[in-house]
């Protein structure tokens, strides 16, 4: 099982990267609308985003599975995609009453545009599957080896070539299997729908409880952009912007929650922390709350007491089944483009149906959240924020840049550590070699709001929105880290090929000075014995400039 959540943890991060486009389309189509800006062109250009989300899907998915995130496993994605999308329609048997009476060209696009439309429901699960197979085989052939008459086409430009072969195999499963294939969906989409308010509060308990491993973007993407058909539009929060007025059943009960009941849950664990702790904890409690509120950003706060107090985490995932029920047997529909915060809900208010609703439901949950959460923290002696025994590190100031990265790699056990750094919205998904070399200590000091172990070497650090930022800047530390001893003379890299000018040589303070040095791209990275040797004014004469990444490591800029 382990094992497997292992397996997964790419998919639940790669299916951010396309629904990390949602905002801005859902912005640009809103404001272009007739009730509000009335631009034609801007609306256009938010809604091409939604008519494309499958596209996005096989790039976001083969890029989060592809081990290095290459742009050949892209590349593979979008050709798996397109081979299957357009050689499925021509299996599909257009109805003859399609096009009749019309002049020839006319009924050839209206028979090609009725079976884009019925190819166009499956979009998001076909390009699912098509990144998951660009992604897997750019892992299993990008090394691969052809004989020398083929040599130009092994390594990465095999990639494509075999994922476009798969997507082959794949159109003629879809073409020849669409019509049980959209049958069971629509069977099971029905299904979901005629359950009511009872599947309504499982999707939402579950939507909560799978957070923990990060695998509820699965279920969110079924939801959102598979469920139900409107005009063409397939999933809640598509049918919502399409118009769709049964749309937002999926989306409406994350309201109350994340705008009301979580921000009174923070304020229930601040009046329950000692009173000398209030002071620290106070701080972060009111910024975790004007966030979700906002955003509908909650990771941060749910990590606060996920673990310290479980039973706190079963009643928030019942009450966020329980607030999905209820705005759906209130006969609310909201929707989002990107969560459910105050900004989502003012700039789709006009699209709702009776959104007005959610102020009354939200002062009522606002009431439940904090009653209970004070309950049960006094009532067990719950350890939330500030209730901890003894002492407890505060979190370190804020560092900025390559430093902060350096300090979260150190925390986690070091780059010989970490095999690989990946983020989603709110935290780091990272592989280590040996989970007991990380300093948890560190990392909650240095921000982190929990730590998850799907697996014996798979660790989550919930970090916040900051958290891709944070990602990248380990990406360049451990970039920056890859320096290797080198034999003489000091001013020769690994790679033959690269050696250093005698007069940037000079100015580093000669080959004695020069402990490593490694050709990357576009500059050299050079470690210092003695940093005072170094002449400045004459080193920013040579090549592009120079950077000081840290106390005797220079990177120099070259042509």
């Amino acid at each position: 099982m382990r094992k497997i959540l292992e397996t997964l943890q790419p998919l639940g991060r790669a299916l951010m990267l396309p629904i990390a486009v949602l905002p801005i389309a859902g912005l640009l189509l809103r404001i272009g609308q007739p009730d509000l800006l009335d631009i034609a062109f801007v609306s256009a250009a938010g809604a091409a985003i939604f008519d494309n989300l499958g596209l996005l899907f096989a790039i976001g998915v083969a890029v989060g599975f592809a081990r290095d995130g290459n742009g050949a496993a892209a590349l593979a994605g979008v050709t798996c995609y397109l081979v299957t999308t357009n050689g499925a329609q021509t299996f599909l048997t257009v109805p003859p009453d399609v096009g009749a009476g019309l002049p020839e060209p006319v009924a050839a696009l209206a028979m090609k545009n009725w079976a884009v439309g019925l190819i166009d429901r499956l979009e998001v699960p076909v390009g699912i599957l098509s990144g998951l197979i660009g992604g897997h085989f750019y892992n299993r052939f990008a090394t691969i080896a052809l004989p020398e008459y083929l040599a130009f086409f092994g390594g990465r430009r095999f990639v494509p070539i075999a994922s476009g072969v798969a997507g082959l195999l794949l159109a003629v499963v879809v073409g020849y299997g669409y019509a049980h294939i959209s049958g069971a969906i629509d069977s099971a989409g029905r299904v979901v729908v005629e359950s009511g308010g009872f599947g309504l509060f499982l999707y939402g308990a579950l939507n909560r409880l799978l957070i923990v491993t990060g695998l509820h973007h699965i279920i969110n993407n079924v939801a959102w952009f598979v469920v139900g058909d409107y005009a063409g539009a397939t999933g809640d929060l598509r049918r919502f912007f399409a118009g769709d007025p049964a749309a937002g059943a999926f989306m409406s009960g994350f309201f109350p929650v994340m705008m009301f009941g979580l921000p009174a849950a923070c304020l229930a664990m601040y009046h329950e922390a000692r009173p000398e702790r209030r002071k620290a904890v106070g701080g972060m409690l009111f910024s975790l709350a004007f966030t979700s509120f906002l955003t509908g950003v909650t990771e941060p706060i749910e990590f606060s007491f996920m673990f310290v107090a479980p039973l706190l985490y079963a009643i928030h995932a019942l009450l966020t089944g329980a607030a999905m029920a209820l705005m759906n047997a209130l006969d609310v529909k909201l929707g989002f483009g990107f969560s459910a915060g105050l900004f989502d809900y003012v700039l789709n208010f006009s699209l709702a149906t009776r959104p007005w609703m959610l102020l009354p439901v939200g002062a009522a949950y606002a009431l439940v959240y904090y009653g209970l959460f004070r309950f049960f923290i006094r009532r067990f002696n719950l350890t939330t924020p500030g209730r901890e025994a003894g002492e407890v590190a505060e979190a370190a100031a804020a560092t900025p840049g390559s430093a902060r990265g350096a300090a979260f790699v150190a925390a986690l056990g070091g780059a010989k550590n970490l095999s690989s750094v990946d983020a989603c919205t709110t935290r780091l998904r990272l592989i280590v070699a040996d989970s007991q070399a990380i300093d948890e200590a560190a990392l909650t000091a240095l921000g982190a709001r929990g730590i998850i172990r799907p697996s014996a070497n798979a660790v989550q650090v919930v970090l916040g929105p900051v958290a891709d930022l944070v990602a990248e800047e380990m990406r360049g530390v451990l970039a920056s880290d890859a320096a290797v001893p080198v034999a003489a003379p000091a001013s020769r890299t690994a790679d033959t090929d690269a050696t250093l000018p005698a007069s940037l040589v000079e100015a580093l303070g000669g080959e004695k000075n020069i402990r490593t040095v490694q050709a990357l791209h576009g500059r050299y990275r050079v470690d210092l014995a003695d940093e005072a040797s170094v002449d400045a004014g004459r080193l920013a004469t040579q090549g592009r400039g120079f950077v000081r990444a840290a106390p005797g490591v220079y990177h120099i800029l070259h042509a």
